[in-house]
């Protein structure tokens, strides 16, 4: 059997998070490369969508291209509709036939199970990116945390090279948190904090 991972303790502190972003932060800048926390809400916003299709098997334009993100795209709803998005997300992955068998998602036909760990992955990680940018605490359950960090170990160079979720490996102190260790291996400055604007 399957197992399944449960991806609701992540989505309440996602929605945590954008419920503490002003709007005067929208322009921050976040340890996602080029990235602002208004684009980095799109994005969490369309792959929540992208991640769900992806859970029903619904596949089809949203989990063959996602659309660049982009603040643009945010619209006035923003604060209601991605906690929305990102509970649905939550939701689908309930279903343990999402688990099973062959889905897509960017483009890539993929395991379910890998599908859904790329999904609570997303929140997860994401999850820090706009707190860190928002200066929010942020906290995450230990069974996420592993599960997050056993599959960042299996990501390759080349997969780093090419950008998107994941960078170079940071290193971090032996003593680190396992949250921190997590982030080190995304290619992320557990230490991170917004750059002073001039």
């Amino acid at each position: 059997m399957t197992e399944m991972l449960d991806l609701d303790p992540a989505a309440r502190t996602m929605t945590r998070v954008i419920a503490g972003i002003r709007d005067d932060q929208l322009t921050a800048r976040t340890p996602c490369r080029d990235a602002t926390v208004g684009d980095l809400l799109d994005h969490i916003g369309g792959l929540s969508v992208a991640l769900t299709a992806a859970a029903t098997k619904e596949l089809g334009e949203i989990t063959a291209r996602p659309p660049a993100p982009s603040a643009a795209n945010l619209g006035d709803d923003w604060r209601t509709r991605i906690p929305a998005q990102v509970a649905a997300l939550a939701q689908a992955w309930h279903d343990s036939a999402a688990w099973t068998g062959t889905t897509q998602a960017a483009g890539l036909d993929l395991p379910g199970r890998i599908a859904g760990l790329v999904a609570l992955d997303e929140l997860v990680i994401h999850g820090w990116d706009l707190a860190a940018a928002a200066g929010l605490p942020y906290t995450c359950d230990d069974a996420a945390v592993a599960a997050c960090t056993a599959f960042a170990s299996t990501v390759t160079p080349e997969q780093r090279a090419e950008g998107g979720l994941f960078g170079p490996v940071v290193e971090v102190p032996g003593d680190a948190s396992a949250l921190d260790r997590l982030l080190g291996l995304t290619g992320r400055d557990p230490s991170w904090t917004p750059p002073r604007e001039n």
